[in-house]
């Protein structure tokens, strides 16, 4: 098992959340009473659980990110950039971009973290949880996830069988965090070839699954929140933001 390297993807532009990115890079908005930009909080939990060697993909607005976090020092971690390629489109391209310029590589264990999601999961217990597995990926996973629309069963005539408004689901959901061995990489770089984007979750993931690997799932209960949407981040409430992660500010 090689070292962990924090893959954090904060290159996209952040349409969810326009007008608000027409200034901010999305993960650059000041959330919490303390008005640190969500990135901090980021770096700050893997700092917390040991991860202090990061790489962050960077595209739209990535002068704002380089210009706060510098090398790292700051935060007692060491941090690369790598700028997205414009052929290499979706998160498995940003990827798949820091590979091939050799700032990841096939011996690492890499921490993929989608750079929009705020959470206080216990990182180190998630790589544990993966090592333990021997597994190739880990997909960090909640339970009890409240969609934000209303949900209906319909008869084939169109008659409404059942209907539940911001109905919770059963089933674990993705909270965009993900392990993955180093040594994976060539094979997702032969599948991004000419592809004009690859999602990482929506469609390596699944790939990995299908072709025999090793895939598990690391259910917390820890708070997560996608501050990805204008909604969302007006309903992130600065006192939680306070409370939950005090413990990165002490």
């Amino acid at each position: 098992m090689g070292a962990v390297k924090g893959v954090i993807l904060c290159g996209g532009p952040g349409t969810r959340l326009r007008p608000l990115t027409y200034y901010f890079q999305k993960a650059m908005i000041p959330i919490g009473k303390m008005q640190k930009p969500l990135l901090e909080y980021i770096i700050r939990l893997l700092r917390f659980y040991g991860v202090d060697e990061m790489v962050l993909l960077v595209d739209y607005k990535a002068e704002q990110i380089m210009n706060y976090f510098g090398d790292g020092s700051r935060f007692d971690v060491n941090i690369a950039y790598v700028y997205d390629d414009p052929s290499l489109k979706g998160t498995a391209g940003s990827i798949i971009n820091a590979y091939r310029r050799g700032v990841i590589n096939n011996n690492e264990i890499l921490l993929i973290y989608y750079g929009d999601i705020l959470t206080n999961m216990n990182i180190r217990d998630f790589l544990n949880y993966h090592r333990e597995k021997r597994a190739d990926v880990t997909v960090a996973l909640a339970s009890g996830f409240t969609v934000r629309v209303g949900v209906a069963e319909i008869d084939e005539d169109g008659k409404i069988r059942s209907f539940q408004e911001k109905p919770k689901i059963e089933k674990p959901v993705s909270i965009a965090i993900a392990t993955l061995e180093g040594s994976l990489l060539e094979e997702i770089n032969q599948m991004v070839g000419d592809k004009r984007a690859l999602d990482f979750m929506g469609d390596v993931v699944p790939h990995l699954i299908e072709t025999g690997k090793n895939v598990y799932g690391y259910l917390t209960g820890a708070f997560w929140y996608d501050v990805g949407s204008i909604e969302a981040y007006e309903k992130l409430d600065p006192d939680l933001v306070e409370k939950i992660f005090a413990f990165l500010y002490k």
